[in-house]
């Protein structure tokens, strides 16, 4: 017969005996396998999310950039015609626009205030470099150009109204940085009644220059306005501005001539159809549209080597040796100038 043994009750002492050694080790090595995975998994996530960070703050700065140069450019050479003015086959006798562009009237009567205000032969222009006297100049005529390359600027003129411009509280029309722009009168034959007579009104041109300037921790997008005499940063980690400007061909006369090349602001004045005309107002008025190229790059270093930091440029070919460890992406867009002076 078999015999039933029940088991012997364990001491005190067994009943609370605790992990081996080799057991406690298994378990630490277990914990650190799970935490560093956790952390490595946690550094992954967070420089993924610094960099989508980074990425979408870059697409925001450069699309704001286009859009303020595009906006700009769409109403380079804006000269409306305006109602009950005296007409004339001749430009220079004729008052349906204001005097902002050459030839100057010269009909019988004729004035402006302030008489330091002249009208322009540009509706644009540009340089390769910087304007040497983009601050100082008040003409846009009387611009003159750095030699050399490197970051791009461009000025643009054009007739402003509230409608044009953010308007003021008073309905004055601003320049790029809001400020109110300076009034300009003209004497000018309207049509009063039946006749014609001479009056005085009263107009607003702005003439906006745009460039990349940079501080010790910054570069931006500037602009310097004629309402005020300081220029001011728009568009935060802008580092390079390029532009290149599609003309009409000389030989073709007609003012629906399809575009002839892209070239360079040196070269509209180099090119040899263009060379032959009078002066650059005249080279410069063969220009019908604008290929902008903005360079943006991040606010901080987000990349962990130089070779991720590379970029394509402007000019298509590849940055293989970045100054930083900055995301960088070049941004383009193509503007048509809707009135363009041909």
């Amino acid at each position: 017969m078999t015999t039933l043994r029940l088991a012997r009750p364990r001491s005190g002492a067994q009943c609370h005996a605790g992990f081996s050694l080799i057991e406690l080790m298994i378990s630490l090595t277990i914990g650190l396998v799970i935490a560093g995975a956790s952390f490595y998994a946690y550094l992954g996530t967070a420089r993924a999310t610094k960099m989508a960070e980074a990425q979408g703050r870059m697409y925001e700065d450069g699309q704001a950039a286009l859009m303020i140069l595009t906006q700009q450019l769409r109403m380079a050479g804006a000269n409306p015609q305006q109602a009950d003015r005296a007409d004339n086959a001749a430009p220079a006798l004729s008052s349906r626009h204001n005097p902002v562009y050459l030839p100057m009237p010269e009909y019988a009567g004729f004035a402006l205030a302030p008489a330091t205000y002249s009208p322009s032969g540009f509706s644009i222009r540009g340089c390769t470099t910087s304007f040497s006297n983009i601050d100082t100049q008040g003409q846009i005529d009387a611009l003159t150009c750095v030699p050399g390359s490197g970051s791009q600027s461009i000025a643009i003129n054009y007739e402003a109204d509230r409608f044009n411009t953010v308007a003021t509280d008073a309905g004055l029309p601003t320049d790029c940085l809001g400020n109110a722009l300076p009034s300009i009168t003209a004497t000018l034959p309207t049509v009063i009644g039946s006749g014609v007579g001479t009056t005085d009104v009263t107009y607003a041109v702005a003439d906006n220059r745009f460039y990349v300037g940079a501080t010790p921790a910054m570069t931006s997008l500037y602009c310097k306005g004629n309402g005020a005499a300081a220029a001011l940063p728009l568009v935060d980690n802008i580092e390079n501005l390029q532009f290149s400007y599609g003309v009409r061909s000389t030989a073709d006369a007609t003012s629906t001539a399809a575009v002839a090349g892209y070239l360079s602001a040196d070269q509209i004045s180099t090119q040899a159809d263009l060379a032959a005309l009078q002066n650059d107002a005249a080279r410069w008025a063969k220009v019908l549209t604008v290929r902008i190229c903005i360079v943006v790059r991040s606010e901080l270093p987000v990349v962990s080597n130089p070779g991720s930091a590379r970029y394509l440029k402007c000019d298509g070919t590849m940055e293989t040796a970045p100054p930083d460890l900055r995301l960088r992406h070049a941004y383009f867009t193509t503007v048509v100038l809707r009135n363009r002076r041909l």
